[in-house]
């Protein structure tokens, strides 16, 4: 615990060759209002520009370092080592807080969750254009998507906020995934235990294109891959047929930039 029955809340970010966003990203943290946070940054040695944002925002990263790595999951990982947080959320470069309060916003349902033994806690996300328009808004409540875990990713992941025992019990993200290395964790802890949903709070805006997005049918074969390690065996026809209408909906949506 921090203080005033508030818990520290530790943000991580990965990010490789993210000039472009990354400063939004550090800004969109540093304006929090919640006053117990940190943020740790691992750069994959990126060679963009994106180191020297890091050093012109040292102030406001607890933790940075800019090496080669093995992925996002490693990453992830190596950030871990330096997490302090008893609640833990992950951002792209690309991704952003959605207000100044969102954190705020947030806390009394970490303290609720933890009362209740829960240690996944998530709101909305809202996928944005390169303009910031909102295309849509994710994170559907639990209640309704539970039945869903195990045949795909139903949880916005960006600033979804995990405490930190998740990862004392289950260990760290496993590095052979590309794309559903969130998704095998979170199916460690929630084949069994519930989420809590925070309505009508939109946490993150999350840059539309992510490479679930440019590679459905790999992502598609790392969900089953995760899904046969966490005992569930055979073909989800839930999730294939929630596969062929994203991707219908990817490539409809690529046609249509192309006709603008």
């Amino acid at each position: 615990m921090a203080r005033d029955n508030k818990s520290l809340i530790t943000i991580i970010v990965a990010v490789l060759n993210g000039k472009k966003y990354l400063g939004r990203c550090i800004e969109s943290i540093s304006n929090q209002t919640y006053p117990y946070k940190e943020l740790i940054i691992i750069d994959g040695g990126s060679t963009d520009g994106t180191v020297e944002i890091l050093k012109e925002n040292n102030d406001k990263i607890t933790h940075w370092e800019s090496r080669p790595d093995r992925g996002i999951y490693h990453a992830w990982n190596k950030a871990l080592q330096y997490a302090h947080g008893e609640w833990i959320c992950f951002l792209g470069a690309d991704d952003f807080f959605w207000n100044k309060s969102v954190l705020d916003d947030l806390s009394p349902y970490l303290v609720k969750a933890a009362n209740l033994g829960i240690r996944v806690v998530y709101g909305r996300n809202a996928v944005v254009d390169r303009n910031g328009h909102i295309l849509k808004l994710v994170g559907k409540p639990w209640e309704k998507i539970r039945w869903l875990m195990p045949h795909g990713m139903p949880l916005p992941h960006p600033g979804l906020m995990h405490h930190h025992s998740l990862f004392e019990e289950h260990g760290l993200f496993d590095e052979t995934f590309q794309i559903a290395g969130d998704y095998d964790l979170l199916l460690r802890e929630l084949k069994k235990r519930d989420a809590l949903h925070v309505r009508g709070l939109i946490v993150t805006g999350c840059q539309a294109g992510g490479i679930s997005d440019s590679k459905p049918l790999f992502a598609h074969k790392e969900v089953e891959r995760a899904r046969r390690k966490n005992g569930f065996h055979g073909l989800s026809w839930v999730w294939l047929a929630v596969h062929i209408r994203g991707f219908l909906r990817v490539y409809w949506r690529r046609l249509v930039q192309k006709l603008i």
